[in-house]
């Protein structure tokens, strides 16, 4: 279908739906069929999951079937409201959970993967009328039991769905209006990027910022598909997912991430026994440093139980420069740092990322600086 368009909305962004209900209204009176993928409320899915991980570990399958049940909620919530106020302003408009389509996945519970996604239901929808499908995100189905792709898992919702109906740009909508060097909320010369290629944003956003799923990027560069992410509630123009060979204006510094929710794990002695131990356990590993190796917060309690002999140090950030130009300016990196007498705790390299461990409480003073030092406040994006 050649006049179909995919939004997404996030969970910031579904706290004014009549805001989201005249942004997709814009599309229905230019004589566009609309799908907008929904995530939940902003804290819900938290809400929920605390109150699940208070009762249980989720240590088994059937436990985290359940807890994908609990999960997906939210997303329902948000398709039924969005639709029942477009239906208000004369819009048709039809909810879909994932198993109506449907969405099919794999069993990995809580970050499952999708297989394939009919989409005959929801062109009988639109060719009988209905200009409006919003879809729950975040979730799929597998032997009639609901799945779900993990964290900010509507972003994959939304690039797959482009997919599978040929749309060439997938626009993100929530409460910022594009992907800037750094958060602005810490550093206030942060500039908005025009555009970004799609290795930089997934090297961003395995930094910390909480912009784009991994996944889903991953799956805009494979199938070519553009990433706007925009702003709901300013007319602005936003920030392009691209490959590098589409962007004209290329810069040799991206941008700066700060991610204050990892831990440093110290061990007497590192082996690779322990090292496929703790993968076997689904504890992601980021940086290995000598017997010190990085991991999320969220693995915490895992490496408690699994460990012996450790100090696990939260009171950390990871600070990543990101860039086609990081490996010319490493030298001048490490410069900083022993000029501002900051201790390194671990460090990893590849070749459009520096990701340095230091402590929590010299993180934003640091980002702020190495913003200056590499020019990004002059940056015109």
């Amino acid at each position: 279908m050649s006049n179909v368009i995919v939004k997404k909305f996030g969970g910031t962004s579904l706290t004014d739906l009549n805001r989201v209900a005249s942004l997709i209204k814009n599309d229905v009176d230019k004589g566009q069929n609309v799908i907008v993928i929904v995530s939940a409320t902003a804290g819900f899915t938290d809400q929920m999951a605390l109150q699940a991980k208070k009762i249980s570990n989720l240590s088994c399958k059937q436990e985290l079937s359940e807890y994908d049940v609990t999960l997906s909620a939210g997303e329902q919530i948000s398709c039924g409201l969005l639709a029942i106020t477009l239906q208000s302003i004369g819009i048709s408009a039809k909810s879909w959970l994932a198993w109506q389509l449907p969405i099919l996945t794999d069993d990995s519970y809580s970050h499952s993967k999708i297989k394939t996604i009919k989409t005959e239901n929801l062109k009988r929808s639109f060719a009988e009328g209905y200009s409006v499908a919003i879809i729950a995100g975040f979730q799929g189905i597998n032997s009639s039991r609901i799945t779900t792709f993990g964290r900010g898992g509507s972003d994959i919702s939304a690039v797959a769905l482009a997919v599978v109906f040929g749309v060439k740009v997938c626009e993100i909508f929530t409460d910022i209006d594009g992907i800037y060097t750094a958060d602005p909320k810490i550093v206030p010369k942060a500039r908005k990027l025009h555009s970004i290629s799609y290795n930089e944003m997934l090297e961003m956003s395995s930094s910390g910022a909480r912009i784009l799923h991994n996944r889903s990027i991953q799956l805009a560069m494979q199938h070519n598909i553009e990433v706007q992410v925009l702003s709901t509630f300013k007319k602005a123009k936003g920030t392009a997912v691209l490959h590098e060979s589409d962007i004209l204006e290329k810069h040799s510094i991206t941008g700066i991430t700060c991610n204050t929710n990892v831990a440093l794990v110290t061990l007497t002695h590192l082996t690779l026994h322990t090292l496929k131990e703790i993968t076997e356990a689904n504890i992601k590993i980021d940086i290995i440093s000598g017997s010190s190796f990085v991991i999320s917060k969220l693995y915490i309690d895992s490496a408690k139980k699994l460990l012996n002999k450790h100090i696990i140090n939260d009171d950390i950030a990871k600070i990543s420069i990101i860039g086609v130009g990081v490996s010319e300016i490493m030298h001048h990196t490490l410069k900083i740092l022993s000029t501002r007498s900051i201790e390194i705790f671990a460090i990893s390299t590849s070749e459009i990322k520096i990701s340095i461990i230091v402590q929590k409480k010299y993180a934003e003073d640091l980002v702020r600086d190495l913003h200056t030092e590499y020019g990004l406040d002059s940056c015109t994006g």
